[in-house]
């Protein structure tokens, strides 16, 4: 996922609206099952390929979590919010998407579904990114007596894990094709930063490595748990884990507020090496995409600003 902020001379067609936020405006971004997402402050759109080649369209009106409530919107609380809106639209996108890629009847999750999805999906978070690193770790606690260093020590490994999960999972050939529609979402907005027209032949030439993608919010928060993890000293092993798993919000809110710190400073030649690893990253989450993929993400960007709605587009 990529968020980026874009001047509203070029864009034309958010609608009366949002002629009133005269500043800038958020546009985030979603790789899907054969799809994309793109979402604005107002609007989500939904592009999927089907299998006789068309593109269908979904724009639904929405607002995020952060924006409905003032306390939502204060800093760090406002990370923690925006997590979990995008956990929950996150988990709806990839839903719709399988349907309209499969060509089955769409389902609509229930409250009870989607909890016990996002639980699987915390369990095995916790599972393989908070507790087996606090275990591996322990293995060598004896031979270390800074805190911080201990810490530091448990995050590596923490970063050796994701990087062998994300090694395991890019072979497989679904999860490939959803890196590509990664890829292509990140061309797109490229497109749209750089205000030329909206259309696959403008993207090419643009890389799939986007500073401000959602990736780069995973390295920050590995960074930031080593400082904040080692604030809570050393208990057992038990307690490690309950502690870490606890304080993971606060963490999340804390890397939130980092990365737009970072973004608000992103032409500084610090906040470029500190960007390395993330960019670095999605050599791994990203892959190049196809014409058909970029027509995707088109679509789905075009849909979000406005221009369309709901349709199912033809062949390309």
């Amino acid at each position: 996922m990529v968020f980026v902020r874009k001047e509203r001379k070029a864009v034309d067609n958010l609608g009366q609206e949002m002629e009133n936020k005269n500043a800038c405006f958020d546009v985030g971004g979603q790789a899907l099952i054969e799809g994309v997402m793109m979402r604005t402050p107002l609007r989500m759109a939904l592009a999927v390929r089907k299998k006789n080649g068309d593109i269908a369209l979904e724009v639904r009106n929405t607002r995020p979590l952060a924006k409905r409530n003032r306390f939502f919107g204060l800093p760090v609380i406002r990370g923690i919010v925006n997590l979990i809106d995008s956990l929950i639209v996150g988990w709806q996108a990839l839903s719709y998407s399988a349907s309209v890629a499969f060509e089955e009847e769409e389902e609509k999750l229930s409250n009870f579904d989607m909890g016990m999805a996002i639980l699987l999906a915390l369990g095995l978070f916790v599972g393989l990114f908070v507790a087996l690193p606090t275990f591996l770790a322990s293995l060598v606690d004896r031979f270390i007596v800074s805190t911080f260093l201990y810490n530091l020590v448990e995050g590596c490994i923490r970063v050796g894990i994701f990087l062998l999960y994300l090694a395991v999972i890019s072979s497989m050939k679904d999860i490939r094709r959803i890196f590509e529609y990664h890829g292509a979402e990140h061309k797109a907005i490229f497109t749209f930063e750089n205000g030329e027209e909206l259309k696959p032949e403008n993207a090419e030439k643009f890389t799939t490595f986007h500073p401000r993608c959602g990736t780069n919010w995973l390295i920050i928060v590995m960074i930031v748990s080593i400082f904040v993890f080692s604030l809570l000293g050393r208990p057992g092993i038990v307690g490690r884990v309950i502690t870490r798993v606890l304080v993971v919000p606060l963490v999340a809110g804390l890397a939130y507020e980092a990365i737009k710190l970072l973004s608000r400073y992103r032409d500084n030649k610090l906040v470029y090496w500190l960007s390395l690893p993330g960019l670095w990253l999605q050599r791994i989450t990203t892959r190049s995409p196809d014409r058909s993929q970029l027509e995707v993400a088109f679509s789905a960007l075009k849909g979000s600003l406005g221009e369309k709605r709901n349709h199912v587009a033809g062949k390309s």
